[in-house]
C-alpha cells in the first residue's frame, strides 16, 4: 500500500458516517471550507494571546473541515472546479494565516531563528503546492511527499497541544523540503519517461 492510499483510507475511516450526518443538514462543501478558513483565523488568534492549546485544537477541527469538504462533494456529486479551485485557495489562506501568527509571536520576542524557520516553513509550503499545480497543469501525476497539507497541519496542531513548537518547526523544515524534492525528482522522472516515448 502506497502513503496515497493509505492516507485515503485514513481519511475515509473517519469522514464517512460524519459526511452522510453532514448530507442530511443540506450544507454544501464550499460553506464547510469556509468554516475551515474561520477556525483558522480563530486559531490565530489563540496564538496571538498565547492560548497555544486551545488553538492546537481547533486547527485539528479546521483541518478535519478540509477533509469534509471534498468528502461531501464527491458523496453529494456537487464537486465543481470553482469549488475545487476555493478548497485550494482557502488551503493556502489558512496555512500563511496559522504560520504568520507564529511568526508575529516569535517576532514579539525578537527570536530570529524561529522566524527564519517559519519563513523557510512558509515557502517549503507554498512551493510543495505550486509544484503540484504546476505539474498536473501539464499532465503530470504529483501526489508524492512525506508532509502533504495534511501532515504539516497535524503536527502543528500537535506541536501546539504540547507546547513543542521549536521543534515542529524543525521537524516541518526538514520533511516540507524532502517533499519539495520528492515531487521535483518524481516530475523530472515522468518527464523522461515522456521524451522516451516521443524518441520511439
Amino acid at each position: 500500500m502506497t502513503l496515497e492510499q493509505l492516507r485515503s483510507n485514513i481519511s475515509a475511516r473517519i469522514t464517512s458516517p460524519l459526511v452522510r450526518q453532514l448530507n442530511k443538514t443540506g450544507i454544501t462543501p464550499n460553506v464547510i471550507t469556509i468554516i475551515g478558513l474561520a477556525l483558522n483565523i480563530l486559531a490565530a488568534y489563540f496564538i496571538l494571546s498565547s492560548s497555544f492549546f486551545i488553538s492546537g485544537i481547533v486547527i485539528l477541527v479546521s483541518g478535519l473541515c478540509d477533509i469534509l469538504d471534498g468528502a461531501l462533494a464527491r458523496l453529494t456529486n456537487r464537486g465543481s472546479t470553482f469549488g475545487a479551485i476555493l478548497d485550494s485557495t482557502v488551503d493556502r489562506i489558512s496555512e500563511a494565516i496559522i504560520l504568520s501568527s507564529l511568526l508575529i509571536q516569535y517576532a514579539s520576542h525578537g527570536d530570529m531563528l524561529q522566524i527564519i524557520l517559519i519563513l523557510a516553513i512558509l515557502m517549503g509550503s507554498f512551493l510543495t503546492s505550486y509544484i503540484r499545480a504546476r505539474s498536473e497543469g501539464l499532465g503530470l501525476k504529483c501526489k508524492v511527499g512525506w508532509f502533504t497539507r495534511a501532515e504539516r497541519v497535524i503536527v502543528i496542531a500537535v506541536g501546539l497541544l504540547i507546547n513543542q513548537i521549536p521543534i515542529i518547526l524543525w521537524v516541518l523544515v526538514v520533511f516540507v523540503y524532502i517533499t519539495v524534492a520528492q515531487r521535483l525528482i518524481l516530475v523530472r522522472q515522468q518527464n523522461g519517461s515522456r521524451n522516451r516515448e516521443w524518441q520511439s
